[in-house]
């Protein structure tokens, strides 16, 4: 690619080796410079990003996006946090809350899911931001936003019915855990939806959402 940035992917998206002596915007013009005329191969593709090499404030992260999406025409779903101490952090503070439930593997992704954008994942999600209205989440694992779920959360992906969805506030357009699913109509709205930390749970083929503290 060249000596200051090398691309690769996964499954889940783009993985950024940025050089961690050399100048942002060198790194910024030699990213825009690999990506642009690049929109035919990547087709308005939807992908979640991470960096590596070097610490980036929120201000360059969010200058690297925006060279990406106008170079490529590729919309950013969101970051993948791979910096291990961060993650650490984000874990214990997850496992404080949620005990053993939230120590199966997952990805941790930090953003908000904006409408028609879509993300996937062989194991567990953590998004520590929003998901919002016509945006959708789906894993095989849990779901945990720390944020608003506003939007669609499908969890257990491929009949894992012990799955479960968390959200600080679960107001969801549709959920489902395994093949347990339910459409938010006004009147369960009214019943089950709250501004405060709600889990939801599969329980012999009927789904359920009670607040977190009474778990």
């Amino acid at each position: 690619m060249n000596r200051y940035v090398t691309v690769k992917s996964n499954k889940y998206g783009l993985i950024f080796y940025l050089k961690p002596d050399v100048a942002f915007e060198t790194l910024r013009r030699e990213i825009e410079k690999t990506f642009k005329g690049t929109a035919g191969f990547f087709g308005k593709s939807r992908l979640a990003v991470s960096f590596e090499g070097r610490i980036l404030t929120k201000d360059q992260e969010q200058q690297l996006i925006e060279t990406i999406s106008e170079s490529a025409q590729i919309e950013i779903v969101c970051i993948i946090d791979n910096d291990e101490k961060r993650e650490k952090m984000y874990k214990r503070a997850v496992e404080d809350v949620l005990e053993d439930a939230s120590k199966k593997d997952g990805i941790f992704c930090r953003g908000t899911l904006h409408k028609n954008e879509v993300l996937e994942s062989e194991k567990s999600i953590v998004i520590l931001g929003d998901v919002e209205k016509g945006a959708t989440v789906a894993a095989k694992g849990n779901i945990i936003v720390l944020g608003r779920l506003l939007g669609k959360a499908y969890a257990g992906m491929g009949g894992f019915a012990d799955a479960f969805i968390l959200s600080l506030s679960m107001q969801p357009q549709k959920i489902r855990i395994g093949n347990v699913k339910v459409r938010i109509d006004k009147a369960f709205q009214n019943e089950n939806m709250s501004i405060t930390p709600q889990i939801a749970i599969a329980v012999r083929d009927k789904l359920h959402i009670i607040p977190f503290a009474n778990v």
